[in-house]
């Protein structure tokens, strides 16, 4: 049996963008927790695999609404492929 480390968490690079100041340490915690509890990406396993997420996305965008962006309800756990995939689409 071969030993290797545990697959490493992407590191979390906050955005750049207008809304940058909502993602701070509060969102970091709340990321982690979040990704803790959901760690594979439901849009892979929508499509049959099983793949590790990486990011928590706002299924509606919050489009810098506070209440939204907190919304727990409005998260799901993606892979960065998936998440890069939403977020170019525009949805």
């Amino acid at each position: 049996m071969v030993n290797r480390p545990p697959p490493r968490q992407a590191r979390f690079v906050a955005p750049q963008g207008k809304h940058h100041h909502l993602y701070g340490a509060k969102w970091r915690k709340c990321r982690e927790l979040f990704l803790s509890q959901y760690p594979l990406c439901v849009a892979c396993e929508r499509a049959g695999k099983v793949t590790a997420a990486t990011d928590v996305d706002h299924i509606k965008p919050h489009r810098g609404d506070e209440v939204a962006f907190w919304d727990s309800m409005n998260w799901q756990s993606l892979c960065r492929e998936c998440h890069n995939a939403k977020t170019a689409s525009g949805l």
